[in-house]
């Protein structure tokens, strides 16, 4: 990516060049301490990690993230217009050296520390900032290891360490030498990427020592620093300035970067200004007051900003505290919601929906994208992730496109990437409306794609249609199918999709902002009904569980699977599973087909539809008698997250009294506890850091804040419980004093 995305501890905006390096088969040729007689092409570090092909890159986290808890350093909001606004307490906070972006001029020698995404023009540029760095603080560094491709000098990557790395060598042991070493883990990974720059992979910030400014000044890192290496770094810190562009936003042009307005009058250079956001008069400043209003009252609201080489703002992504804690417990399966852009809204926006534990859409995040490239798709599924700890989706469901797909692969590569069943339906229906027998191919087509259990079953049902019809040399239809995989319901059998209904027959997902946007809406309408879509929301989320914790529903059989899990499931899913409970009664004639030890193979017969000549369809279910596990071909546990009819029978035909409980998902349950505070860290405090003693405070008081929203006499005993441990801290304080 070439543009800047920007990171603000207070009042600083600090814009990293980030950007994706290829996985190059690579080898290790050289390395300081330790000889290494390795002839394979794959990348493999000195301490015996994994191989470097094999690394998960969506664990960078590719922004930096700092606190914005102080309320003193929300009153210089207008100085920056976007910058990284996360207030994740966990992260540290540092005094980094504040630059002016029109003049690099610096207030203190003082350099930012190293996070993953920083880039340099060369090797000896990398290597002096992070010497320079170490020296400030009084430490000394080295080279653990390097390494170049096959066949080349070329230097390709190097792993730069404090000088406190490691132990003694058993041939070291028997000299007599001061003990420096310490086994510090301190260090950066450096790789040459595709741009030929050289980017900062992998960051460990903490020392496991004390620093020793007058030993590291003597070591030999700092002493072969000559004078003008030193010209170089210090003045005008011509490394930071040249690749981590750093910008102050002028407080009398607030809403210069992005206004439809500025882009007269410029000329005298060329921009490309379909590389910026399209905003008309007025939308940069709604964001900014949006942004700035929400801050004051939601501690954990984070925003990210996308900014062009020139400073232009490009992309916005934005998620509030509540959808960042709900995803822990729903971000097993996210939808990505384009339908703004595929239908040329006035507001290019996109929109990360889940599923909660009554099925109800829930909102995940929001983004305003300037275009639909690989490259911006990246950036926004990069700051997502970043913003939800690494953590990615086990399956996302997108519309079909080229870029996003690119874009998925390289940032979730271990994700179930799936296309919208109904969307590629429907597209096909609107592409075959000038066929004679229409009706007849929108029948076939449906049955073609939602019953067929088998891949076989839809490759010889979609050559059958397409040569009824005339239609095998089609382009667009030889297109999707040759992407069936990712939207074919055969093909997806193993993929979770949590009751998302795209997949369903005749069933999608709804825009999260249907009915309340459309394509004339402007960005400050939206924001002005934003608050009020999500409170709608929320409330029918806290009326559901209201009416699912009361709930005694009517039992319509007799069988101990729907008593047992009335008293589990919320409402609306109950209702789901009662009605496969109840369509028990349409199977019959079982019988066993083939057995593997304790894991039988059984055929379950099923009538269809309500005629009186109703059809029969087989289906196979797989029951290991030892582990009570079940597993029917029609894959209703993936698709909607319980059991199916079949599988109901197959448990009940063997004597097993209750469902298992690994098949009732705590996803849908309604006597589980959901606080919707996001996970800040772990519970591991230092006693001696402030910073961890309201990271971890704040985190308990909210969880207690949580707890006593959900009644009035919950309200009441937090309340009380909160007014006698804020007299006790106050008696602590007054015998100090």
């Amino acid at each position: 990516m070439t543009g800047d995305t920007t990171f603000s501890p207070t009042n600083r905006a600090l814009s990293f060049t980030i950007e994706e390096g290829s996985q190059n088969s690579e080898q290790l040729l050289e390395d300081e301490n330790n000889d290494l007689g390795n002839d394979c092409e794959q990348l493999f570090e000195i301490d015996g990690n994994e191989p470097e092909s094999e690394r998960d890159d969506t664990s960078d986290q590719f922004f930096e993230i700092d606190s914005n808890d102080n309320e003193n350093d929300r009153g210089d909001l207008n100085e920056q217009l976007f910058d990284i606004q996360g207030n994740d307490h966990e992260m540290s906070r540092n005094d980094d050296t504040v630059i002016d972006g029109q003049n690099g001029g610096s207030q203190e020698k003082v350099y930012p520390q190293p996070v993953v995404g920083l880039e340099f023009d060369s090797y000896d540029d990398a290597y002096n900032y992070y010497n320079c760095y170490a020296k400030e603080l009084g430490f000394a560094i080295r080279v653990k290891s390097s390494w170049t491709k096959r066949n080349s000098k070329e230097k390709r990557g190097a792993v730069l360490c404090c000088n406190c790395e490691g132990f003694k060598t058993i041939k070291e042991a028997n000299i007599r030498k001061k003990e420096t070493r310490t086994g510090c883990l301190a260090m950066i990974r450096l790789r040459l990427v595709e741009s030929n720059r050289w980017r900062v992979d992998e960051v460990k910030l903490e020392h496991n020592h004390l620093f020793d400014p007058e030993r590291a000044q003597n070591s030999k890192s700092h002493k072969k620093m000559d004078s003008g290496a030193k010209r170089k770094m210090e003045p005008t810190l011509d490394v930071e300035v040249r690749t981590i562009k750093l910008y102050r936003t002028p407080g009398a042009d607030i809403v210069g970067y992005g206004s439809s307005n500025s882009y007269e009058g410029e000329s005298n250079s060329y921009v490309d200004v379909s590389k910026r956001l399209k905003l008309k008069q007025g939308d940069a400043r709604a964001i900014y007051k949006y942004f700035s209003r929400v801050q004051l009252t939601d501690p954990n609201f984070f925003y990210v900003n996308d900014l062009s080489d020139e400073g232009h703002l490009r992309n916005v992504f934005w998620i509030d505290s509540r959808s960042r804690a709900a995803y822990s417990y729903f971000g097993d399966v996210v939808a990505f919601d384009t339908t703004c852009l595929s239908n040329n809204y006035e507001i290019p926006l996109v929109a990360f929906v889940g599923v909660n534990h009554h099925g109800q859409t829930i909102l995940l995040g929001c983004g305003l994208l300037a275009d639909e490239t690989v490259e911006t798709y990246i950036w926004l599924f990069r700051a997502w992730l970043t913003c939800m700890s690494g953590r990615p989706p086990q399956t996302i469901i997108t519309n079909q496109c080229k870029a996003m797909h690119s874009a998925i692969v390289e940032v979730f590569p271990r994700a179930h990437h799936r296309l919208c069943t109904s969307h590629v339906v429907q597209s096909i229906l609107e592409n075959m409306e000038a066929l004679q027998d229409y009706e007849a191919f929108q029948m076939i087509l449906s049955r073609t794609v939602y019953d067929s259990l088998k891949a076989d079953e839809f490759e010889s049902g979609w050559e059958d249609m397409i040569q009824r019809f005339g239609i095998r040399n089609h382009e667009f239809l030889q297109t999707l199918y040759e992407d069936r995989e990712r939207w074919g319901p055969a093909y997806s059998k193993d993929t979770c999709f949590a009751g998302m209904p795209d997949f369903q027959n005749g069933e999608s997902t709804r825009p999260y902002f249907d009915g309340h946007i459309h394509q004339r809406t402007s960005l400050e309408e939206f924001f002005e009904v934003y608050d009020f879509v999500l409170e709608n929301k929320r409330q029918e989320e806290a009326r559901n569980d209201l009416v699912s914790r009361d709930l005694n529903p009517i039992l319509r059989t007799r069988c101990y699977y729907e008593l047992q899990l009335s008293k589990f499931y919320t409402k609306d899913v109950f209702r789901k599973f009662q009605h496969e409970v109840a369509m028990m009664s349409s199977c019959f004639s079982i019988t066993q087909v083939h057995t593997n030890g304790p894991i039988v193979t059984y055929m379950i017969k099923e009538r269809e539809g309500e005629e009186i000549l109703r059809g029969v369809r087989n289906f196979e279910v797989m029951y290991d008698k030892a582990g009570a596990e079940v597993r029917c071909m029609c894959s209703c546990l993936n698709l909607n997250g319980y059991l199916c009819r079949h599988a109901l029978c197959i448990l009940n035909y063997n004597g097993v009294e209750e469902i298992p409980f690994q098949y009732i998902f705590s996803r849908w349950r309604k006597d589980f506890k959901r606080l919707y505070v996001p996970d800040l860290g772990c519970n591991n405090v230092d006693i001696t850091n402030p910073v961890q003693w309201f990271d971890h405070l704040y985190r308990r008081a909210m969880q207690v804040v949580q707890e006593g929203m959900i009644s009035q006499d919950h309200y009441m005993v937090s309340w009380q419980a909160f007014k006698e441990s804020l007299n006790k801290v106050r008696l602590v304080a007054d015998k100090q004093v």
